[in-house]
């Protein structure tokens, strides 16, 4: 039998109907959840993170690098030259924190290529920059036995000038994650695959998963092109994807990174039916008659 997936909610998209974090975590968990990822939860104390995962059974399974100073503009530190100090100190920011509520995966967070510099004059300088970084964070994570993870975000509809856009090996003109992992050559760091992101830079979303099956950490989900519930209108068959990621064997959590169309609960019907399916391909045969 395939492997079963398991999903996680991410608490930066999903059950925005509650204020703070702690009800978030609530919420995932009475919706059916059993564990949640979040961008950027600095602003909730660690200790109070921590207790009300352990009292509704959840975990917490990534997190972000710190932004940077998003009064700047910036989404992320790792391929910015100059700001290396800066990069290492919202590094051990994210690891003192994943340490305190036990998450075990860091998205790395490349960032933005400035907006009064050309990306094509600038792309090898913060290449190198980021290359470095990711070295030395890596290592850093390694003691910690957690995983490091880099993310591709399209630069069609979401960020044009995010750094990496792309999870290929060599395009011109886009930045490939594929090309970077080589290059550090770390076995703990590892491609977060948004599969909203990679639709809308490249499609082909079979051979995709297949080639880079083997560096994928993380996968997020959210139909294209307006980042809805998986099955919502869109381009991207979920049913279908779902059955392969299971028959590769992907044993990772699934990121639910969408904005739901209406309340979080009413959106969660495909993963109802799910979970639903899962139970029934439990039965023995007979009772599945």
């Amino acid at each position: 039998m395939p492997y079963p997936l398991r999903f996680a909610a991410n608490l930066s998209w999903l059950f925005l109907e509650f204020e703070s974090l702690c009800q978030r975590v609530e919420a995932a968990a009475q919706a059916g959840f059993k564990a949640v990822e979040v961008a950027w939860p600095y602003d909730t104390e660690a200790t109070q993170l921590k207790e009300v995962l352990k009292r509704n059974g959840m975990e917490i399974v990534m997190i972000n690098t710190p932004p940077g100073n998003k009064a700047k503009g910036e989404l992320g530190l790792g391929a910015l030259p100059m700001q290396h100090a800066e990069f290492r100190t919202g590094l051990e920011s994210a690891v003192k924190y994943a340490k305190a509520v036990g998450c075990k995966q860091i998205h790395l967070m490349a960032g933005r290529v400035p907006v009064d510099l050309d990306r094509t004059s600038v792309t090898k300088e913060m290449e190198t920059t980021f290359i470095e970084n990711l070295k030395y964070a890596a290592d850093i994570l390694s003691k910690e036995e957690m995983l490091g993870l880099i993310e591709p975000i399209n630069s069609r509809i979401t960020d044009p000038y995010y750094f990496l856009n792309t999870p290929h090996q060599e395009i011109v003109l886009f930045v490939p994650a594929e090309k970077i992992l080589q290059q550090v050559g770390r076995p703990n760091l590892k491609l977060q695959l948004d599969l909203f992101h990679c639709q809308i830079m490249d499609g082909n979303l079979t051979q995709n998963i297949s080639n880079y099956f083997s560096r994928i950490g993380h996968v997020q989900i959210a139909q294209a092109p307006n980042r809805n519930e998986p099955d919502s209108p869109g381009e991207i068959n979920y049913s279908y994807i779902f059955s392969l990621l299971e028959k590769l064997g992907y044993q990772g959590y699934i990121g639910c990174e969408y904005s739901p169309k209406g309340g979080t609960v009413d959106g969660l019907g495909w993963l109802r039916s799910y979970w639903t399916n899962q139970d029934a391909r439990k039965l023995p045969v007979s009772a599945k008659c």
